[in-house]
């Protein structure tokens, strides 16, 4: 089972209480206050892990509580801290502050981490609250709650590239082709109903992440179908491949289509609109690819792909295509 999407709540360890407590020794009468401070409670850590692939064991374990720390003891002894509770999530897990709707922390590389829940303080024992004068106190502290939070943990798939398309467009064959992912394929809509990524070699030194993305569809951007759940994925990918099926199984017409995305993508973020594009008019071997190719292509003034992940024509340009602009996008930014 595939979760990008979990609600939990956090609530670190509490302080252990301060002692009281006065030194009793033979041939020591006036032996003074010898109460030890409490240990401080456990934090809370979410550490981003590569090797976690989603946040399903988070979606059977809501609540997280930290170790308590140990209490003061007499002869000065401090209370041993709490064990730290660490949540491991996969690179690319936004931490969200579920009641006041802010991010936390994006954790996107692996060994990124965040304290999502600070431990309570260690309570004073009367051996601190000794002075000049008070030489004999009597009071001391209990140890601080932990902090408490409410978290919305959202995954955001980490690749170069995204594949976009309307449902059973041919995203996932594509994939399977150009990588050694082996998602589920079949004949019907909304197969894919999480993103697979794959690694696509470019040559020995060059290759990029792939994401196979949920077929988007019209009212996506507000929240209809996978909604939220396809835009969420693709946000991370640099460079945005579409898809364009010449034959819809569902009937509908292959330009419209493309329209309805682009409007779906424009509606959900401006920002995600205006990512470079490589259109690709798929499954060539198709009588009506020719003909939406050059529709296609007239409409938008510019050259587009002709590829078929059947008989593998067009897929070396289209790795290319993707790797030059990948490239070309590096540079840019390192030129920054």
């Amino acid at each position: 089972m595939f979760v990008d999407r979990v609600q939990i709540e956090v609530e670190a360890g509490a302080g252990g209480n301060g002692c009281s407590s006065f030194r009793r020794e033979r041939y020591i009468p006036k032996g003074g206050p010898d109460g030890g401070d409490g240990g401080d409670g456990g934090s809370i850590l979410i550490i981003a892990e590569e090797g976690v692939n989603s946040l399903v064991q988070l979606s059977h374990h809501h609540h997280w509580r930290g170790k308590r720390g140990s209490h003061g003891g007499s002869s000065n002894r401090t209370g041993r801290k709490g064990e730290d509770t660490i949540i491991k999530v996969p690179p690319g897990t936004v931490v969200i502050d579920a009641k006041e709707n802010f991010v936390l922390k994006d954790l996107s590389e692996d060994g990124d981490q965040l304290v999502a829940a600070r431990g309570g303080k260690g309570g004073r024992g009367n051996l601190s609250f000794k002075s000049s004068t008070n030489r004999a106190p009597r009071e001391c502290q209990p140890g601080d709650p932990g902090e408490k939070r409410l978290l919305l943990l959202e995954l955001k798939s980490i690749a170069d590239v995204g594949l976009i398309g309307k449902p059973n467009a041919g995203k996932s064959t594509l994939l399977s082709r150009l990588s050694r992912a082996r998602p589920e394929i079949a004949d019907y809509p909304f197969t894919t109903k999480f993103p697979n990524l794959g690694q696509v070699q470019v040559d020995m030194d060059a290759s990029f992440i792939l994401a196979d993305i949920p077929g988007l569809i019209e009212g996506a951007s507000e929240g209809v179908g996978l909604g939220h759940e396809f835009l969420r994925h693709v946000e991370r990918a640099g460079l945005l491949v579409h898809l364009v099926e010449p034959a819809p199984v569902d009937g509908t017409d292959a330009l419209e289509n493309y329209r309805s995305i682009r409007h779906e993508l424009e509606a959900y973020n401006p920002k995600l609109a205006a990512r470079p594009e490589v259109v690709c008019i798929t499954k060539a071997e198709l009588p009506e690819a020719e003909e939406v190719h050059a529709q296609l292509q007239q409409e938008l003034g510019q050259e587009l792909l002709l590829i078929s992940a059947v008989t593998g024509q067009g897929l070396n340009q289209l790795v290319r295509q993707v790797a030059t602009q990948l490239e070309s996008a590096k540079n840019e930014t390192e030129g920054t």
